[in-house]
């Protein structure tokens, strides 16, 4: 009898060790990701990784990334993998991330064939740095707002087109390149309006100016001729109100060619109505 209970004991202790094993093994893998990739290899990182993004798991994307590029620094898909996280953190919404990948990428791998990628990604993060939640669902204008990362973005795209002429990206790039300068040009025009409203007329002659000038060819030009000429009439000039007014006259006899609300729908008219993007 006594023999039984001490095989009961000794069963007892042996399992109350076995679930302390496990719950300290548990723990020590919640303290260490690394072992949830025990026995992987770098083709099922990447296999993971594409499922993660193919679902919209972009952190969980990242995180396989980064500890496959922490397990194969050196391997020969290494460049590609900086180039992987730099897109993962661009689609999970973290510019200054992506951003700074893109950089480390162009800078550990001068050379690499798809070096022109990372200066599109580049120009795409900064394209898309201010479309959020807001910007999703209602109907804001942009080119009202702060034109900072648009400039940007254009810098980035331009340096893609001078430092790689053949690049296979350059067609978009050039296409993005055309919408930011019109939406740069439009701002231009709103602070122009902006300074009427104030009744800062040079500020706003001025501004309006420099919309003929830097921004030739935009559908941001009659408007600002129009401000040009409100401005230099409230401002007694009446030859340059004339001049702008002729010019305007001459080259848009019908009106601006592409309207400044064009396709406008009722929410759109109510969101500018209120003001909330001046």
């Amino acid at each position: 009898m006594r023999l039984i209970f001490i095989k009961i004991f000794i069963i007892c202790c042996l399992g109350l060790s076995l679930q302390g094993c496990s719950l300290f093994g548990d723990k020590a893998a919640e303290e260490n990701p690394e072992n949830e990739y025990n026995g992987w290899n770098a083709e099922k990182f990447r296999t993971e990784a594409q499922k993660s993004m193919d679902s919209g798991a972009y952190d969980k994307a990242i995180k396989i990334y980064e500890a496959l590029e922490s397990r194969y620094p050196f391997g020969e898909s290494s460049a590609q993998t900086q180039l992987d996280i730099a897109y993962a953190y661009f689609k999970n919404s973290e510019p200054e991330a992506a951003i700074a990948a893109a950089d480390r990428f162009i800078k550990m791998n001068p050379r690499n064939p798809h070096v022109d990628y990372a200066y599109y990604l580049k120009g795409l993060v900064n394209y898309n740095r201010d479309i959020g939640f807001v910007d999703r669902f209602l109907p804001t204008d942009t080119s009202q707002r702060d034109p900072g990362s648009a400039r940007e973005a254009y810098r980035n795209f331009e340096e893609l087109i001078r430092r790689y002429p053949g690049s296979r990206y350059l067609a978009d790039a050039r296409l993005r390149m055309i919408a930011l300068k019109n939406n740069m040009a439009m701002h231009e025009v709103h602070v122009a309006r902006y300074y009427m409203k104030r009744k800062a007329y040079i500020a706003a002659a001025n501004r309006a100016s420099g919309v003929i000038e830097n921004y030739q060819r935009t559908p941001a030009v009659p408007y600002a001729l129009l401000v040009m000429q409100d401005a230099y009439t409230e401002l007694g000039q009446k030859d340059q109100a004339n001049d702008a007014k002729r010019i305007y006259e001459q080259n848009y006899p019908d009106g601006p060619p592409v309207p400044e609300f064009k396709n406008m729908t009722f929410s759109h008219r109510i969101w500018d109505w209120i003001g909330f993007d001046q």
